[in-house]
């Protein structure tokens, strides 16, 4: 991974980290506030649960005591040895980094493309408010959204051992980086060339998750709990604090004795997207990443602003199909406005008392619906972009889809 130091590198990274650091230190209130919004921590990225874990992780108890927990107990090791500040700061400058060796290595074969300026893309996922928020917030889920950008960095560049070893570790951290094992095999394999990569690759992966949960067996005195905790709480969604996804108040209001049924189909229809959209977009299978991001921000159990973030962090590498969007100032309208009105909203349910959870409810709708907006719109932008390669008299014809 290499990054060319000039003057406006430098400028960039250098801006990010000073507006990180003077927040930090001269408004140290603000962080501590940030990390209590329910947009940016939830119950299995919070960094204030994480303190309670570590708490009775250094006093010999068992972390995942008390049910506050929820997240892999490597992160306790990683904050009892390093300062929290400096970590998140750290990786929001490894993932921008990454993120500008993957644009500059990119090439899609269409003439619309044009060779990115990678500090353009580091300086758009910088300076992204939602990446500013998260890191100041300090969300776990840093942790995963590093992961994933190194295993596609490696994955492009053909590394296929790096990049199953961090989709593996994001997996460990978070059970849904799992789901992008088929794109990732697919860039891997589009490098190489070679269908041996594939075998490879899954044992690769397989190994080194098992390894990072053999690593549990260490730190913790009861493996059950982990899996339970971590794991569990995910796919069971025991604890329906509000957030900004489309779970908690659909089963805080759902009858007991229908539960697991529609936990099933919510996770279904997050799963069933994989298999369709590799397969259609086999060609650009870093475009069906960035999409599956996109709809894990949406639909995943316990989703955040950090989840936009790196969404986002990706997007910006595809500007060229944006003359053949049709809804973009739609959706960013939606998104911008139900940005301002979330916070609002919660807290005229929870402080002020003059609403009630249909007030957060319905602009976390908003806001799904706003990225909803912008994942279908640049899906039909992609394979509009296709189809006029294959045809070529059709190019700026009108087209409707029956």
């Amino acid at each position: 991974m290499t990054v060319v130091l000039d003057r406006k590198t430098i400028g960039i990274y250098a801006g990010a980290v000073c507006l990180r650091l003077l927040v930090f230190f001269v408004f140290p209130a603000l962080p501590d506030f940030l990390s209590t919004q329910v947009e940016i921590s939830t119950p299995v990225s919070s960094f204030k649960r994480l303190q309670e874990g570590l708490f009775l992780y250094q006093h010999g108890l068992s972390p995942y005591d008390g049910g506050v927990y929820h997240q892999a107990p490597l992160l306790l090791v990683i904050f009892e040895i390093l300062p929290s500040t400096l970590v998140f700061v750290a990786l929001d400058v490894l993932n921008a980094v990454a993120l500008q060796t993957i644009a500059n290595n990119l090439r899609i074969p269409t003439p619309r493309f044009e060779k990115l300026d990678g500090r353009l893309i580091a300086a758009a996922y910088l300076f992204n408010p939602f990446t500013v928020l998260s890191c100041l917030g300090k969300s776990t889920s840093i942790f995963t959204s590093a992961a994933i950008i190194q295993a596609i960095l490696n994955a492009q560049s053909g590394n296929a051992i790096r990049a199953m070893f961090g989709l593996a570790m994001g997996s460990y951290l978070s059970m849904y980086p799992a789901l992008l094992l088929p794109p990732t095999l697919l860039m891997i394999h589009h490098k190489s060339g070679k269908a041996a990569p594939f075998s490879v690759s899954v044992v690769a992966f397989g190994g080194a998750l098992a390894a990072l949960l053999g690593t549990t067996l260490v730190l913790t005195d009861s493996f059950e709990d982990f899996l339970a905790s971590c794991y569990g709480a995910q796919i069971s969604v025991p604890d329906l604090t509000p957030n900004a996804g489309l779970w908690w108040y659909f089963f805080i209001e759902i009858f007991d004795s229908f539960r697991d049924f529609f936990i099933g189909v919510f996770w279904l229809h997050l799963v069933g997207y994989v298999g369709g959209m590799t397969i259609r977009l086999r060609n650009q299978p870093l475009f069906v990443i960035t999409s599956l991001l996109g709809l894990m921000a949406i639909f995943k159990p316990y989703p955040s602003i950090t989840d936009v973030s790196l969404y986002l962090g990706f997007l910006p590498m595809y500007s060229h199909i944006l003359p053949l969007t049709r809804y973009t100032f739609i959706a960013a309208s939606v998104l911008l406005y139900s940005t301002l009105l979330g916070p609002a909203f919660y807290h005229l349910w929870i402080y002020a008392g003059s609403g009630n959870a249909n007030f957060f409810y319905a602009i976390t709708l908003v806001w799904s619906l706003g990225l909803t907006i912008l994942v279908g719109d640049t899906l039909f932008a992609v394979m509009r972009e296709e189809w006029e390669l294959e045809r070529p008299e059709m190019k700026g014809k009108a087209v409707r889809q029956i």
